[in-house]
């Protein structure tokens, strides 16, 4: 049997052959395409939201790493980096822009072909993010809930449950962009409640403390914490605040009663970031944002601590446990 030898140059070009194989091979596959994710705050704050997101578009039947890449973009709480940030997205030439509610703005300024879904809590019509519900127009589309209409709710949920309470606090980011809807339908609320309504404010997480501290000296037997992303990705800190000064609050998500909190009515933030997920996937596969209705959500849940309920001496009233979609005992 004749054995062939392979010279130095011959072989050097197998290998040189082999290892371009995989290159080739995938230089003829198609480009994944990108989302960009871009947010107002900072990734570890939002680790349970991004992971929603990704269970939504795993329904939708995308996941990152096998047939999508996602590249994030946070302002870590610093909303002037948005327009850059949204820029960058842009030039990356992302397939899809998803923008929580201190980010559509700036995304849409950045854009007038690239979809967009956004998450907001106001009026997308009123607040000039689209020009219809049933049919956006244009490259946005997204999904609205009521937590900014819901805040006269929670203020009269909040009566109810510490009825002593003349004088309640309300807590507000005067940065974001519900603010002075919130404080001016939160101050009309208190008028018709026969309650005093003090407005509290902080912008960032040092803040935070410091407002807590000054519920006691405001007089206020209860606190109204305010829809707000800067709240939204903070809700186990708000309960421990709560808890630390022993203040009975309310707020939005059910995520700040399960950490500890007294009660919440609203939309869980899980489920919309998991139907943004959904509605992200649709359009990969196709579909146009201008023909894609704003999705309102309209599930609206009331969740109250009993445990906590109990260690602050309130006694819930039977009614309102009746009324309630879950209670954490």
């Amino acid at each position: 049997m004749q054995l062939y030898r392979l010279n130095r140059r011959e072989f050097i070009m197998l290998l040189g052959g082999v290892a371009a194989w995989p290159l080739a091979v995938r230089a003829q596959q198609p480009a994944m395409p990108v989302i960009g994710f871009l947010n107002s705050e900072s990734p570890e704050l939002y680790e349970q939201f991004v992971r929603a997101f990704h269970r939504g578009l795993n329904e939708a039947g995308f996941v990152e790493g096998r047939n999508i890449v996602v590249e994030y973009r946070w302002a870590v709480g610093k909303y002037e980096r948005l327009p850059a940030l949204a820029d960058e997205l842009v030039r990356r030439k992302v397939a899809v822009i998803v923008a929580n509610p201190p980010s559509v703005l700036p995304a849409k300024a950045a854009t007038t072909t690239i979809p967009i879904v956004f998450t907001t809590s106001l009026d997308p019509v009123a607040a000039g993010i689209v020009g219809s519900l049933s049919r956006p127009g244009g490259n946005l589309t997204g999904i609205t809930s009521l937590n900014v209409e819901m805040e006269p709710k929670r203020l009269e949920l909040l009566h109810e449950l510490v009825p002593a309470a003349t004088i309640i606090a309300a807590l507000v980011n005067p940065a974001g962009p519900n603010a002075k809807t919130q404080s001016a339908n939160l101050q009309a609320a208190s008028r018709a409640l026969g309650l005093q309504l003090h407005v509290l404010h902080a912008s960032n997480e040092a803040e935070l403390d410091r407002v807590f501290e000054s519920v006691a000296q405001t007089g206020a037997g209860a606190l109204l914490i305010c829809a707000d992303p800067l709240f939204v990705s903070r809700s186990a800190e708000l309960a421990a605040l709560a808890a630390r000064y022993a203040v009975p609050a309310i707020w939005q998500g059910s995520e700040f009663v399960a950490a500890g909190g007294l009660a919440s009515y609203g939309t869980s933030i899980e489920y919309i970031y998991r139907q943004l997920g959904i509605l992200t996937g649709r359009i990969l596969k196709g579909e146009k944002p201008a023909e894609l209705p704003v999705q309102q959500v309209t599930k609206i849940e009331l969740v109250i601590n009993l445990k906590t309920a109990k260690t602050l001496g309130i006694p819930v009233p039977l009614p309102l446990s009746g009324r309630a979609d879950e209670l954490i005992e």
